[in-house]
């Protein structure tokens, strides 16, 4: 595994190459696992639907108006998602802060019908919101090896003493200024 320490700050480029490659690692992975942190201080998580659509330091999820979730979120903003395509060996670790939003237009951009299935009133349902999610930072494991190069990586590790590095794990900074709008 080569120990990338993708940290671009302070160049735009870099900040922009950091939140491409976060996209292509979170495309296609259609559930995310979001914590947040309760009022007695414990973590919550709980399963949220990803919106497959370009990456560009947002991540956006539909939620009931008056949930738990929206209480925690409300109370301390910090969230963290983590996604996981196992038949991929792609992990993904995103943290940010996250607020409420109460936007028709901004829902119907981002309706699916799917979604029905929460909300049976569709857009008209007056407990429909968004949660919006500003992504500052990340980490990801990603292993592009087939199993049989993977196998052959950790039995020459075991005979040989090294540590096993089947792929790649970097720490990227998506946005230094992560201030809520």
């Amino acid at each position: 595994m080569s120990k990338k320490k993708a940290e671009h700050k302070g160049t735009e480029q870099g900040q922009q190459d950091a939140i491409t490659h976060l996209g292509e690692l979170i495309h296609g992975i259609k559930v995310a696992m979001m914590s947040t942190i309760d009022a007695d201080g414990s973590l919550r998580s709980r399963p949220m639907w990803t919106h497959d659509r370009d990456f560009d330091g947002e991540l956006w999820f539909f939620t009931r108006e008056h949930s738990a979730k929206v209480d925690e979120v409300e109370h301390d903003h910090h969230v963290n998602l983590s996604y996981a395509d196992p038949s991929k060996d792609r992990y993904i670790s995103v943290s940010g802060r996250c607020r409420l939003v109460l936007d028709k237009e901004k829902a119907r951009e981002l309706w699916n019908p799917t979604l029905k299935a929460w909300f049976p009133k569709g857009l008209d349902d007056p407990e429909l919101a968004l949660l919006c999610v500003k992504v500052e930072k990340a980490e990801y494991w990603d292993i592009p090896n087939s199993r049989m190069v993977q196998l052959i990586g950790f039995a020459k590790a075991v005979l040989t003493g090294e540590q096993y590095r089947p792929g790649d794990n970097a720490k990227v900074q998506v946005d230094s200024d992560a201030s809520l709008h």
